[in-house]
């Protein structure tokens, strides 16, 4: 059997990498062959579990706070790839919402990317092997199509899409390609910060709840985050050399 090894001695840096589609990504960039992961999420324990075979920097911290990046981008010098991922979710329609409200979610979700974003394409622009690299922004689906009741949350998801085909265009002659994914519904943890999903979890559980959810999306389910990490790597890879400025809708067909 064919082992891919298509990261080989490549480092990478990954944001919420300790559940959802962070830890899918950082837990395939081992299994590929990285050679070096730098990981930052505020859960310091499930950085700590995911257990990978290969280099890891655990970074406890929020992807909001300028001085972790100050501190941390030093460190970031042979990076190659980045996952931009990072992000909490936010409801409520917009009349009602507390400025509040809305500034926690951008806090992390904007503010968060672009800080991230910053020092990932510095790094990748000062590495010393010259030849470029490659980052995917997580948006999502609620960023292309409108969906009441998400208050912040899309705005947030529209903004650091359209953040990412801008770093494109300008890093496209420095070689390092710049894209965004835009999922629908992904089974994570993000859904427990919304009142509504843990009132259906108390009363029918989260396996039925996530099923019932589904059913707006035309293939009658949600997406794991494997699925969406491996579309992650594919367009950080050397496979997708040609994608950049791109936001792939990972969807089952929901914005349809």
């Amino acid at each position: 059997m064919t082992t891919l090894k298509d990261f080989a001695g490549r480092t990478a840096l990954v944001t919420g990498a300790a559940s959802g589609i962070g830890a899918g990504c950082a837990k395939l960039f081992a299994e590929r062959g990285a050679a070096k992961l730098f990981l930052v999420d505020v859960d310091a324990e499930g950085l700590a579990a995911l257990n990978l075979d290969c280099e890891v920097e655990a970074i406890k911290g929020s992807v909001a706070d300028e001085a972790l990046w100050d501190g941390l981008e030093p460190k970031l010098a042979d990076l190659d790839h980045a996952v931009v991922n990072a992000g909490i979710g936010g409801f409520g329609e917009v009349a009602d919402l507390e400025f509040a409200e809305w500034r926690r979610v951008m806090d992390v979700n904007l503010d968060g990317a672009f800080l991230t974003l910053r020092a990932a394409l510095r790094a990748i622009k000062a590495n010393e092997k010259g030849s470029g690299g490659s980052v995917v922004v997580t948006g999502s689906s609620t960023g292309v199509k409108p969906v009441p009741g998400i208050g912040p949350y899309g705005p947030a998801k529209a903004a650091v899409a359209h953040m990412a085909r801008i770093a494109a265009m300008e890093n496209a002659s420095a070689n390092i390609r710049v894209n965004a994914i835009a999922p629908g519904g992904v089974d994570t943890a993000i859904w427990e910060g919304g009142d509504d999903f843990n009132r259906s979890v108390e009363a029918i559980g989260r396996e039925e709840t996530i099923k019932r959810m589904s059913k707006t999306t035309p293939n009658q389910r949600f997406a794991t985050s494997e699925e969406i990490a491996g579309t992650i790597l594919y367009m950080l890879s050397d496979a997708g050399s040609n994608i950049t400025g791109h936001v792939l809708v990972s969807d089952g067909g929901f914005t349809l």
